[in-house]
């Protein structure tokens, strides 16, 4: 293992929100304390790393019809030294902020161009559609997802959808109704049970909001 791609977002708003009421020197410290930990003692068979924020703009509002997308964070809010945190990242960690797409979207993309030398470094359960290594920092389980595992990570969120992004699944299904539903089948029949119960127009929608990128100009794609 030679790369650690990790979420930046994820790290801004958990040692954002924990040193709240601190200086921001003391911000900074616990946030590269944070890091070190991660690289020298959780995955000391790391020799590289990238750190990724999220830009502005996302191609993912414009797909959004059914409910706006990350519409329920409107107002949220941010750590006090959120701006701060993310300036830090940037110029000490080389942090590299992505237009355009979610931070998301590069770690999938990168994990997908170096293949099993890479890990994950994220909470976010998105990102298990992603073939490879995984870490969540949180729990300091680190896992690896196949390919089939992934698709049907997927696709179970097609149903499930995404309370975090705001994303509508089927009423009444949950995380093991889907996997039910979905298990042991083809991606073709995967996306026929998933048309089945949304409908074509919002299961296109759903897929164009949950597919994490694997390269710049990708999109999803239902299978043929």
């Amino acid at each position: 293992m030679q790369l650690a791609l990790i979420d930046a977002d994820i790290l801004i708003y958990r040692i954002g929100f924990a040193t709240n009421n601190e200086q921001k020197d003391y911000a900074m410290r616990i946030m590269a304390n944070f890091i070190e930990d991660i690289l020298l003692v959780d995955l000391p068979e790391v020799q590289r790393w990238e750190l990724y924020l999220t830009g502005k703009t996302n191609f993912r509002y414009s797909y959004a019809v059914s409910t706006e997308y990350k519409g329920n964070r409107k107002g949220a809010e941010k750590p006090k030294h959120y701006q701060l945190l993310r300036e830090y990242l940037s110029s000490s960690w080389d942090a590299t902020v992505v237009e355009g797409m979610e931070a998301d979207d590069m770690l999938a993309i990168r994990a997908t161009e170096e293949g099993e030398d890479s890990m994950i470094v994220s909470l976010d359960k998105d990102l298990d559609q992603v073939s490879g290594w995984h870490y969540n920092f949180v729990n300091k389980n680190k896992y690896f997802i196949t390919e089939s595992e992934g698709l049907l990570n997927f696709y179970k969120q097609f149903l499930t959808g995404d309370v975090v992004d705001n994303i509508k699944g089927v009423k009444g299904i949950g995380p093991k109704k889907a996997q039910k539903l979905l298990e042991d089948k083809t991606e073709q029949e995967m996306w026929e049970t998933v048309v089945e119960h949304l409908g074509e127009e919002r299961a296109l929608e759903n897929g164009h909001l949950l597919y994490m990128l694997r390269h710049l100009d990708d999109r999803f794609t239902p299978p043929v």
